[in-house]
C-alpha cells in the first residue's frame, strides 16, 4: 500500500514545525517514543507541514494523520478550527485518527490497537 502522493506545504511552515517538535507534549511524547522505531509496520513523522497546516504525526504511505489533542483543543472555537483544518485536508485524501492527550498517557496500548485495526482496515 505505497500511496506517497506529494501533498503541498507551505515553506514557512518549516520552522514552526521544528519548534513544535522541540516543544512536544508528553501525550506526544509518549506517542513518538511508541511508534517512532516503525513498530506499527509504517513510517510516521512528527509535526509534519501539509498544505497550511502542521499535523502532530503523519505517514506518507497510509496517507494518515494522527493528532493528540490537548487542552488547547477544548474551547469551542478551537474545535471549529481542527474541524475546518481536518476538512480541507481530508479533501487531499488524508485520513485523521484523533486521541485525547490523557489517553496516550493513561493508556498508550489501548491508542496503538486502535491504530492497528485502523491500518489493517486499510490495508485491505
Amino acid at each position: 500500500m505505497s500511496r506517497n502522493i506529494i501533498i503541498p506545504y507551505n515553506p514557512k511552515l518549516k520552522e514552526r514545525a521544528r519548534e513544535l517538535r522541540k516543544r512536544m507534549t508528553l501525550g506526544e511524547k509518549i506517542f513518538w517514543q511508541a511508534i517512532r522505531r516503525r513498530e506499527l509496520k509504517y513510517e510516521f513523522h512528527r509535526q509534519v507541514p501539509i498544505d497550511e497546516f502542521i499535523v502532530d504525526f503523519y505517514c506518507h504511505e497510509l496517507l494518515l494523520a494522527i493528532e493528540i489533542d490537548g487542552a488547547s483543543h477544548e474551547p469551542e472555537a478551537a474545535k471549529i478550527r481542527d474541524a475546518e483544518r481536518q476538512a480541507r485536508l481530508e479533501n487531499w485524501g488524508i485520513s485523521f485518527l484523533r486521541f485525547p492527550d490523557d489517553a496516550v498517557i493513561n493508556n498508550i496500548e489501548e491508542v496503538l490497537k486502535t491504530i492497528e485495526t485502523w491500518i489493517a482496515n486499510a490495508e485491505q
